[in-house]
């Protein structure tokens, strides 16, 4: 009996000794969360902080959202904090190239390998995708969420009204788009500069194909070659039955008109189908179709909102507790219902989503995966910087020749071509 309590209090120690270690180690005290969620997306970052403070009480969030400009405010105001050595503890970032070509290659960040490892992420996030977050030397961020930039937009009942079908090639859209004219309604509607090279893009992955299109950004395709030379005059032909008011419009504005009835087709992200669905009332399939844009059908061009961790993070663990939270099943379906994209995981619980981005999601676990320009992922900041110049002298005077070179420039300037 004596050595049994012997036990018992030895047992006792041990246990108040290791859930002692365990307080000690339990996150607490700060994290500050950088990003440029604010409005219509405030909600869904709201509760992804809910779920990661419902786990971590001992830990206050900052939330540190600048608002304005797209994300554009918040980047310059990233940018001096981290040249200043005063990073955030984590920061939104696009995935990809605007993260590894800003700030992986000035050794700004630590590499998260050993955290997907540690969480079991290489097997629920696809091969491709990894791929546009990792460079030979790591992995640089987690995925929070998956948008797909190539969709095509229309209203059904319009298209039957005025006897057209949703085009599957480009070709089948310029022998379709006359006939739209001659009944009054534009072909297909834009918006300003970056809506323009978010079409720019779609139209290169059908001309080019996916691998070409990888090609282009891993430097093995010249921007000078016949092919992107021949992108740029199918984006020109194109051009030609969009509203020359585009420049003016927001891509509000631009799927505005096709809701309206005043233009037949709009391609843009999904983000679209929100904004349709939450602010104007319409209903996904009942009032709003959507296909693949033109020549891209199986694959998905996707972009992604990712967090990763600064070197100097004043609340490293912390931080590892919030990448933890944003990388998991539990987080991420929390998060991306309410901000409109796709979980980037295979095992993502579809019931939580709506019909459109079920729909999605399953492109999305299937098709080939490319990465967006527009959107940051296959190329850096000064790349993308320097192609809305072009993009804005190639709508002025449409020389295809002229557009080719000046981006091969921007390639060679920006360091996307060795």
């Amino acid at each position: 009996m004596k050595r049994f309590c012997l036990l018992t209090a030895a047992f006792c120690v041990v246990l108040v000794a290791t859930l002692a270690v365990a307080a000690a180690a339990a996150p607490q005290g700060k994290l500050e969360i950088f990003s440029w969620w604010a409005g219509d997306e405030g909600p869904a970052l709201e509760a992804l902080i809910a779920l990661y403070e419902a786990k971590y009480p001992e830990v206050t969030v900052i939330n540190a959202t600048v608002t304005g400009g797209a994300g554009v405010h918040a980047k310059a105001v990233l940018k001096t904090r981290m040249l200043g050595g005063d990073p955030p503890d984590s920061f939104q970032v696009h995935a990809g190239q605007e993260l590894i070509g800003t700030w992986v290659v000035a050794q700004r960040m630590e590499d998260l390998t050993w955290l997907f490892q540690e969480e079991g992420w290489f097997e629920v996030f696809p091969e491709d995708l990894l791929a546009l977050i990792s460079t030979d030397e790591g992995i640089w961020s987690v995925p929070v969420n998956i948008h797909r930039s190539n969709v095509m937009y229309y209203i059904p009942e319009n298209l039957k009204k005025w006897g057209v079908e949703p085009p599957k090639t480009w070709d089948e859209f310029l022998a379709i788009a006359p006939s739209l004219q001659e009944q009054g309604v534009i072909p297909l509607s834009l918006g300003e500069n970056w809506t323009a090279i978010h079409l720019w893009e779609s139209v290169a992955l059908s001309y080019l194909g996916p691998d070409k299109y990888d090609d282009l950004w891993e430097g093995k395709l010249s921007w000078t070659s016949p092919e992107v030379v021949g992108v740029w005059e199918l984006f020109g032909r194109i051009l030609e039955y969009t509203n020359p008011d585009a420049p003016s419009l927001s891509w509000q504005q631009a799927t505005d008109m096709v809701v309206a009835g005043q233009a037949a087709f709009n391609i843009m992200g999904d983000w679209a189908s929100g904004y349709m669905s939450v602010t104007l009332g319409v209903k996904p399939e009942e009032g709003y179709g959507w296909a693949p844009s033109p020549g891209t059908e199986g694959v998905f061009m996707a972009l992604s909102d990712s967090f990763g961790l600064p070197v100097g993070s004043p609340n490293r663990e912390n931080t590892i507790a919030w990448l933890k939270t944003i990388g998991s099943k539990e987080g991420q379906d929390t998060f991306n219902p309410l901000k409109g994209s796709i979980s980037p995981r295979i095992d993502s619980d579809l019931s939580k989503y709506d019909v459109y981005l079920q729909s999605a999601a399953r492109d999305y676990q299937s098709n080939r995966i490319v990465g967006s320009l527009a959107h940051g992922t296959v190329a850096n900041e000064r790349f993308m910087n320097d192609f809305a110049t072009v993009m804005d002298i190639f709508l002025a005077n449409k020389d295809p020749q002229a557009a080719a070179y000046a981006a091969q420039a921007v390639a060679i300037q920006s360091g996307l071509v060795k």
